[in-house]
């Protein structure tokens, strides 16, 4: 009786949540490129470790960018690369490179990210990932925006491509889920968060709250703390760039193996946030998850709870298409929504495995082990 109740009052906590996130996220404005009336000076930052196969297409998106070159500079950090991603980057005569010579204990991106605005010249830092690609009108879009609402920091959208199975279709779906909470928790002034593969910042304002400092003996983090710290204080200055010129696409993991260990790493990050909003999202999608199998141990005594098992299932199902179908339909992918309701035990088990990991375990990440 008590986990039936339970079952219904947290069905009705998570439902509210996700049709408040759907109610949200049709009120978010797309945004169009205005005339700015100045171009700001950019910097683009990518932090690199073995990437010989993909930066080079990262950085030929970037000779190709619309925005006027001598507006914007391009910073790679190599990070203690072992195959030939440094021979690559060289084939680009404007690329600045800088190397990661010096010991660090795990945070190695946010020490690259730190190098590459101590030789940075622009006002607005840019990050991306090296195994990124964004559209010719990427950087003009963020700077017009950026003078338009005089944003400290910006996030913005990114998509996976994947490949066609069972793996690359659920991380495809799961992540439109997670950037369509992105998108309408900055928006909304909710809470901070976002992707260090396609987000923005003052140079100025990085130097301010002094950087990383603080959080930089965490190996994650180099978007969402930083943000946080940022939120403290310029909150109504932090934007979401809703735009499809400012599309990131990204590729998913190629295995299980990895897959886990991005999620372990991302999850690795919760319990430092410091706003309560997040915190209390986080732990009713956490505690909702694991009502899954608990309903699924106690039908071996009760079958009764097979039967809310299969009724909370659909119903999840159900109180999430339209917020999905919404985020999915703004990056193209509706065509995905046909999976949705088979892929919900998979979804529900890796939530637990990666929450619970990502606060107790280890992972693997870039060819290192980190905790």
């Amino acid at each position: 009786m008590i986990l039936s109740i339970a079952s219904i009052v947290l069905f009705l906590l998570y439902a509210v949540m996700m049709l408040y996130y759907f109610f949200l996220w049709k009120k978010i404005p797309v945004y169009k490129n205005s005339v700015s009336p100045s171009s700001p000076k950019l910097s683009v930052l990518i932090a690199a470790r073995n990437e010989e196969e993909t930066i080079g297409h990262l950085l030929t998106a970037l000779e190709n960018q619309s925005y006027p070159k001598e507006f914007f500079e391009v910073i790679v950090i190599d990070d203690h690369s072992t195959d030939k991603t440094a021979e690559v980057i060289r084939q680009f005569e404007d690329v600045i490179v800088l190397h990661l010579n010096e010991p660090v204990v795990n945070s190695f991106k946010k020490k690259a990210i730190e190098t590459g605005i101590q030789e940075a010249t622009g006002d607005l830092i840019i990050t991306t990932d090296a195994d990124c690609l964004p559209g010719k009108e990427w950087l003009a879009t963020i700077a017009s925006f950026q003078v338009e609402k005089n944003s400290v920091f910006i996030a913005a959208p990114v998509v996976y491509e994947h490949q066609d199975n069972v793996l690359g279709i659920f991380q495809a779906l799961d992540f439109l889920t997670l950037q369509g909470i992105t998108a309408v928790s900055v928006h909304h002034k909710l809470f901070g968060m976002s992707n260090g593969a396609n987000m923005a910042y003052s140079r100025k304002l990085f130097n301010e709250v002094n950087g990383f400092r603080g959080v930089d003996k965490i190996a994650s983090g180099d978007d969402m703390l930083l943000m946080n710290k940022i939120w403290k204080n310029n909150k109504e200055r932090i934007h979401y760039l809703f735009s499809r010129e400012a599309i990131v696409t990204t590729p998913a993991m190629n295995s299980w193996k990895n897959f886990i260990n991005q999620r372990i790493r991302w999850a690795s990050k919760a319990a430092h946030y410091k706003n309560f909003s997040i915190t209390i999202v986080m732990l009713i999608v956490y505690i909702f998850n694991l009502l899954f199998p608990i309903l699924f141990v106690a039908g071996f005594w009760n079958n009764e709870y097979f039967f809310w098992l299969i009724v909370l299932w659909v119903g999840k199902t159900i109180i999430e298409r339209p917020f999905v179908h919404a985020v999915a339909t703004f990056y193209g992918k509706q065509n995905l929504l046909k999976y949705f309701l088979f892929f919900q035990p998979l979804h529900i088990m890796y939530t637990i495995v990666a929450g619970l990991l990502g606060q107790f375990g280890s992972y693997e990440w870039k060819g290192r082990k980190v905790r």
